[in-house]
């Protein structure tokens, strides 16, 4: 098939379709109310096709009859009447549309040569970036999947739609499972917390917090595993630890391998077949890793978007919120670095929605935790700023009493109780859409893994 060289090429419009509109709004003014959601004044192609329908909205806010005559005068008052061709086209708009039954099929018609004009406009614009020899190539990577992405319908203006029909879908028996793929909570792997929370619900900021070396990032990379395991595509910012160093964690998780032994290459060779089996399984898994130190969340959602668009994106981890930089700090702002932990956070919530995943981000605590008795978190020990927990839709602590207490003092602590070695209790302090509570997790420090403290206890009984 021989194609037409670019510039030789027709411009995607359909006038006609544009014409039907305008003729199906001439006959029934009411019908606007059909086609607003639809089409804007932008969308039409042909100018004077434009200012017809921008006269109609015109009318229609003033609350106004739409109909040739109004529409005339609305035309003559914005000195448009003439441009548009005056009464007589609009007659002949009225002439060549029979009904106005269809007006919502041609509208989605200009709509639909609408969008492929502007993603003609994005690839210049595109063009234009590897052309600008002062453009950094990752730079005009990242403005370049913006452009993309801001030519998209807006999903989050979807209209009103009855409560019956969203209802619909959870009563259509084995069509839901279908159905409700792009919103259904995707399971943690740990049965009490997804009892508590009902799975990581989409669109969700979910913070993990907790002082240094409790064990933050191998929850966040343990719950990311499982998420892949049940078929959810997940993306991993680590903005501490190399893409390596998170690969090991991962894989002593799923070996079962003393992860200082898999660092030293020191395993037996049983071990071995283990790891080249664990290797299998991961290498199947869609995860995908980012180790890029210290960006923005600008640069972060491009990523996301990117990663969405290619291979798309169920689960985020970010790993850790800290290390996130605000925009104002790289412009060299004068932002304080509360202001500035606010703006990430809000900004981590906006991805958590405009991609419709859940966000799971690692959090460090204030030090004023350290100088509490017993040292038990709490929401206010978030660091840097109290908008974490106002953004956040779960709030979670990682608590260890083991850090806290030696054995000697325990058993002055709580005399006959068993020294609680490598138990964590999850504190659920925030949970927007239901209960709050704790559950206790076994840490499995050499392998970097949590399990259900139940089943770890029925393992080596």
């Amino acid at each position: 098939m021989t194609v037409a060289p670019f510039n030789e090429r027709q411009i995607p419009h359909d006038h006609n379709a544009e014409a039907a509109v305008l003729g199906g709004l001439l006959i029934d003014g009411e019908a606007l109310h059909r086609v607003l959601p639809i089409i804007k004044p932008e969308d039409f192609h042909r100018a004077r096709h434009r200012y017809c329908y921008e006269a109609c909205i015109a009318l229609f806010t003033q609350q106004d009859a739409i109909d040739p005559i109004t529409v005339a005068r609305e035309l003559s008052r914005q000195d448009r009447l003439e441009d548009v061709g005056g009464p007589a086209y609009l007659g002949q708009l009225i002439s060549g549309t029979p009904t106005s039954v269809n007006v919502e099929y041609y509208a989605g018609i200009v709509a639909d040569t609408a969008t492929k004009r502007r993603l003609i406009d994005a690839g210049n614009r595109i063009a234009e970036l590897g052309f600008e020899d002062s453009a950094d190539a990752d730079e005009a990577i990242r403005q370049s999947v913006d452009v993309l992405f801001s030519i998209q319908p807006n999903e989050t203006d979807r209209g009103f739609v009855p409560l019956s029909s969203v209802f619909d879908i959870y009563l259509q028996g084995d069509v839901a499972d279908d159905a409700l793929t792009d919103q259904a909570p995707l399971l943690s792997g740990y049965t009490d917390l997804d009892s508590l929370l009902g799975g990581w619900q989409r669109s969700d900021l979910l913070i993990v917090g907790a002082r240094p070396s409790l064990g933050k990032s191998s929850l966040a990379l343990n719950v990311c595993i499982n998420a892949a395991k049940s078929g959810a595509v997940c993306g991993i910012f680590s903005l501490e630890m190399s893409r390596e160093q998170v690969a090991m964690r991962i894989l002593a998780a799923e070996s079962e391998v003393d992860s200082h032994r898999l660092r030293l290459g020191l395993y037996t060779q049983q071990e071995e077949n283990a790891i080249v089996d664990a290797i299998g399984v991961l290498s199947g898994l869609p995860v995908y890793v980012d180790d890029t130190p210290f960006q923005s969340v600008i640069e972060m959602r491009s990523k996301a978007q990117r990663l969405k668009l290619e291979h798309g994106l169920d689960f985020l981890v970010v790993d850790y919120l800290q290390l996130i930089e605000g925009t104002n700090r790289r412009r060299g702002g004068g932002e304080n670095r509360v202001q500035e932990i606010s703006e990430i956070s809000r900004s981590l919530k906006g991805i958590a929605r405009d991609l419709n995943v859940p966000v799971f981000t690692c959090s460090q605590l204030s030090r004023v935790v350290e100088n509490r008795p017993g040292h038990r978190p709490q929401l206010s020990d978030l660091r840097d700023s109290g908008s974490i927990e106002q953004d956040a839709d779960v709030v979670m602590f990682l608590y260890r009493e083991d850090k806290n207490y030696t054995e000697e003092e325990w058993e002055q602590h709580a005399p006959g109780r068993p020294y609680p070695r490598n138990i964590a209790e999850l504190i659920v302090a925030k949970h927007r859409h239901g209960p709050t509570g704790s559950l206790h997790l076994y840490f499995r420090d050499s392998l970097m893994r949590f399990d259900q403290l139940a089943q770890y206890q029925e393992s080596i009984a």
